[in-house]
């Protein structure tokens, strides 16, 4: 059977793609689960320096698969879970598809075409950065079927566009293409081949220092809503661990003496 969710490392780069074609990446229990192992994983993976997450086929990812997420809230008889349950984490199942991207130690890039709906939309959203082919489908549908988007939502939208924009978007389930899509703030960049973009964002970051990296995101998610002391304190933890590291000790030398620094994971 093929893998709903395929994963590659080269180079510290892993090109993540969701493997649905046949239903445009439709959101399945199954994709569900499989999106979340793959998130997880990664979590783990210290080789890993940065994400590409695109989609295989003709889109992204269609949002949910209606047909087969009908029960969607009800316990699963084996396991006692539902996509609705939280645990100890404060996001639930449904949720993590996209969050898992956002808690993810290193940068995620998503790479965006064809369609990118409702809980596709959503996945998207839990990126750092996004890149989208100029006739791509962008929408937060899911007022099309009665609902509201809750995906994460609430801790990806509101790092991207005003309030009154998000609303909007959310109560009309308006579709933009890739270069709306930027003007609104949704999607970072507009490319033609967006996962190549992607893939050559994601090499150049690889090539940095991991640590930093890792430190910068950390940072950035930490801080962008806290409040002043919590963000000038973390900085200043982040900085103090990192001056004297080996990487960045690398990353002097390489610089002195002006060549390829090569940083361990």
């Amino acid at each position: 059977m093929t893998d709903l969710v395929t994963v590659e490392i080269n180079d510290g780069v892993a090109d993540v793609r969701l493997n649905r074609p046949e239903k445009y990446n439709a959101l399945s229990p199954d994709m569900f689960k499989a999106i979340i192992d793959a998130g997880e994983r990664l979590a783990q993976a210290k080789e890993v320096r940065a994400v590409v997450l695109s989609g295989n086929g003709r889109g992204f990812c269609a949002g949910l698969d209606m047909a087969s997420m009908r029960g969607l809230t009800d316990p699963d008889r084996q396991t006692g879970d539902s996509l609705l349950s939280r645990g100890e984490r404060p996001e639930n199942r449904a949720q993590r598809p996209a969050y898992v991207w956002k808690r993810l130690p290193v940068p995620t890039i998503a790479a965006l075409h064809g369609v990118a709906y409702g809980g596709g939309c959503q996945i998207a959203l839990g990126a750092d950065i996004r890149f989208a082919a100029p006739d791509v489908k962008i929408s937060v549908m899911e007022i099309k079927w009665g609902l509201i988007p809750d995906m994460s939502i609430t801790q990806t939208l509101r790092d991207l566009v005003p309030l009154d924009l998000a609303k909007e978007l959310a109560f009309t389930g308006r579709v933009l293409n890739g270069e709306q899509a930027r003007q609104a703030g949704l999607v970072t960049h507009v490319a033609e081949d967006p996962h190549a973009a992607a893939m050559e964002l994601a090499q150049e970051i690889a090539s940095k220092s991991p640590d930093a990296v890792r430190a910068g995101k950390r940072l950035f998610e930490t801080s962008w809503h806290a409040d002043e002391r919590t963000g000038l304190e973390l900085e200043a933890a982040l900085q103090t661990a990192l001056i004297g590291s080996p990487n960045q000790m690398e990353a002097v030398r390489a610089n002195f003496e002006k060549r390829v620094p090569e940083f361990e994971d």
